[in-house]
């Protein structure tokens, strides 16, 4: 060009630099080349415009996602987005590598973005070369320590044989990166394979069992322990020509046979192949080597903690007994979920026992610790249970032997080092599946939960007694009461509540929702009950079991089958009967307040706050008098019925006293006598029933419609009088309590 003649055009001078020009807008997914460009992309020298996924067939796969992925950052960047891009052909080789430099914009309206960019051809050699891996890298010596650092944190986070292969078929290293691995082991005198990457499911069966004398380069690296590089196909047919025949097929160029050692044992091969020349460089060698080391360390960890699952699944299995046959009249579920950490087992257990009398036992338990010595314990425990509640014991006998054998064996070692003072926590329930009484006993562990028909959850105070092992005389009082049909209870150990950073009460209140929740049978209830402690199950012992533990769980749910046990839908649930016993022995004047809150929960829906403060008031007054007026224990029977307004309470007190209660005229400065006049005052309707030993005064209240407001209660009670409706005999209707 001489001097003042006119600039060339900016086409004209991007052809002669052989610099091709693209644009590209992702709202239509058009990609629009020039003749160059279209040259760079392996199609004829001619304008054109191709489809997203046109253009994406021509290019290697990696660089197509790094092209999406550095346009939205060089827009937030405000930079020019440049990719180095591998062209390929039609059989999916690398015909040439190409420079793209863009400027990106991104239009909000559209949400989509414009590039106009160049293409220009690098003039580096074909990958593989040393020329190659510095233009691929910038710094070969930089990029292979940072590679090695990250693909060390990769296998090192590695917990299992799958995960060490999905790593290593992932690494991509710096200038030279394999399209085949085979990791290879050894049993015997024979090679086997461990996994394999960048193969099709059988391709690599014929090396599978392979005798270790065999002619062929992963044999050999396990017999002398060094490794085998192999720079071209001549040079492997030379070195091994029994087994060229089998390779041949895959058309690879390079390969590199390198052994797994540990701790100075060849454990087996790692073998990474290329399908373009590699010259295996000292920097290369020593890549590959430290790769291998890594992948090694890798596999003998993965092999340890899969052999270390299995054995905690061995002991879990033969610690933990299946439920065995479905009992008639009862539906039992059970869940076991050992702690995260060393082998994943504990104190933690449950078990169900054959009775002598046609019944069965339910027990869940909890040795003190999360080590194998409380797993032992455990399982020596549950034995001693077993026999015991098997010659017929009571639950109370059944705990208190249960309490002297801990105690034994805890204690009584004359080697203070074998000495090792646990306790444990345990609930014991005897079961009658005709009528469905239970009978309870309770060592230091959490009280029972009872969902009934209705979906209403109350705890079910019972009385207890010192851990297991604490004190080897020890009492363990029981309680009865009976599961009404459709009613569940559900006893667990305090990992269940306490799991996820909650106390006793937040925990509590976390399974009471999804109890009143759940629709569906005992198993979906279990089910769910984990679930909301650990997220979804990925493990089965006799349920699901969780990946994310804090402690020890264990669950079992019993039910008597009814509406509201899976069988029915809510709607006919809602109208059934709600109805709780509890009793109050002489010497346990503190379950008068059980009582009260017992009340509260069972009424925990009831439209009228007043009225339950009345039917509280009323219980207490009842409870009290017969422990004050009589030698005997007071039983409390409370039930609520009908639809979900205008239900009624009927609360009945029983006592085997034969005195039947009467009205006093209390003086105003009397501290007592006012009982039958509050039952009178405050209940809708009331009455005393002789029994043949014994009697039972009660009362009824009925909850008012949502339209009339919410009456009733005690202020307004005492400004009101009401006669008892129910009281027949006039020698009742003349006595109350005192």
């Amino acid at each position: 060009m001489r001097t003042g003649e006119p600039l060339p055009s900016v086409g004209d001078v991007l052809a002669a630099l052989a610099t091709g020009l693209w644009h590209w807008d992702t709202a239509t997914g058009l990609v629009t080349v020039d003749a160059e460009a279209a040259r760079l992309l392996g199609l004829p020298p001619e304008r054109t415009t191709l489809t997203e996924s046109q253009t994406r067939a021509r290019l290697h796969p990696q660089d197509w996602n790094e092209i999406t992925g550095v346009v939205p950052l060089a827009v937030d960047e405000g930079t020019l987005a440049e990719v180095r891009i591998r062209i390929m052909d039609g059989r999916g080789r690398v015909v040439r590598v190409v420079r793209s430099r863009s400027k990106p914009s991104f239009d909000p309206d559209r949400r989509s973005y414009e590039l106009i960019g160049t293409l220009q051809e690098v003039t580096e050699p074909v990958p593989g070369t040393a020329a190659a891996r510095n233009a691929v890298t910038g710094d070969w010596r930089r990029s292979r320590e940072a590679f090695l650092l990250d693909a060390g944190r990769a296998l090192a986070e590695a917990r299992s044989t799958a995960e060490v292969l999905r790593v290593a078929g992932g690494l991509s290293m710096p200038g030279f990166s394999p399209d085949g691995l085979v990791l290879f082991g050894v049993e015997g005198d024979w090679l086997t394979i461990i996994g394999h990457h960048g193969h099709q499911p059988g391709d690599v069966r014929p090396f599978s069992d392979m005798p270790l004398a065999a002619d062929y380069p992963a044999a050999e690296v396990v017999r002398t322990g060094r490794a085998v590089y192999l720079s071209s196909p001549e040079q492997y047919e030379a070195r091994y020509p029994g087994t060229w025949a089998l390779v041949r097929p895959f058309g690879r160029h390079s390969w590199a046979f390198l052994p797994l050692t540990v701790a100075g044992r060849t454990m087996g091969a790692w073998m990474a192949a290329f399908t373009y020349p590699v010259a295996f460089t000292p920097d290369e060698r020593a890549v590959l080597a430290t790769v291998a080391r890594m992948l090694a360390q890798a596999l003998s960890r993965a092999g340890a903690a899969e052999s270390e699952r299995e054995l905690t699944e061995g002991l879990q299995r033969s610690m933990l007994p299946s439920l065995g046959p479905e009992i008639p009249g009862m539906r039992v579920a059970a869940r076991y979920i050992p702690t995260g950490g060393g082998l994943q087992v504990g104190g933690d257990w449950y078990d169900m026992i054959p009775l002598p009398s046609g019944r069965f036992a339910l027990v869940v338990g909890d040795v003190q610790g999360h080590d194998v010595r409380a797993a032992g314990l455990m399982g020596q425990l549950r034995i001693a249970l077993r026999a015991y509640a098997s010659e017929g014991h009571r639950p109370d006998a059944v705990l208190s032997r249960a309490s002297r054998f801990l105690h034994g064996i805890t204690h009584d070692s004359r080697d203070e080092h074998l000495s090792d003072l646990r306790f444990a926590t345990c609930v014991y329930v005897e079961a009658d599946p005709a009528t469905g009484m239970l009978e309870i006993a309770r060592a230091g562990h959490p009280d029972p939960a009872i969902r009934m028909a209705d979906g209403t959850v109350m705890m079910r105070p019972t009385a207890g007694g010192l851990p297991l092992g604490v004190d080897p005389d020890a009492d363990y009082p029981t309680t009865g009461f009976a599961l009404e049909p459709g009613e569940t209870m559900m006893l667990c150990t305090d990992g269940l509540i306490e799991t996820g950073g909650h106390d006793l009460e937040s925990g509590w209140r976390r399974l009471r929702k999804v109890l009143e929740d759940h629709q569906g049978d005992v198993e979906t209830l279990a089910d769910a009950l984990v679930q909301a402690v650990h997220g979804p199950s990925s493990h089965h012992t006799t349920g699901p079991l969780a990946d994310r533990r804090e402690d020890d769980i264990a669950l079992v749910l019993l039910c008597r089958p009814g509406q509201g046990c899976g069988c029915d839908d809510t709607a006919t649930v809602r109208t059934k009967v709600r109805r709780t016993l509890l009793s109050v022995a002489q010497d346990e004047p503190e379950r008068i307040a059980e009582a009260r809150q017992h009340l509260r929960e069972l009424l925990h829906d009831w439209l009228s706050a007043e009225q339950i403060d009345s039917a509280v008031l009323l219980v207490s007054e009842m409870v009290t008098n017969v422990l004050v007026h009589t030698d005997t224990d007071a039983l409390l029977l409370a039930e609520v019925t009908g639809d979900a307004c205008g239900r009624r309470l009927r609360v009945e007190v029983t006592d085997a006293g034969d005195d039947l209660p009467h009205k006093r005229r209390p003086g105003e400065l009397a501290s007592s006598g006012r009982g039958l006049m509050l039952i009178e005052l405050l209940a809708d309707a009331w009455g005393v029933d002789p029994r043949g030993e014994g009697k039972s005064i009660w009362f009824e209240l009925y909850e008012p419609d949502g339209s009339e407001g919410v009456s009733g209660g005690v202020s307004e009670g005492l400004e009101r009088r009401s006669g008892g409706t129910a009281l027949d005999d006039p020698a009742a209707a003349s006595g109350g309590p005192s």
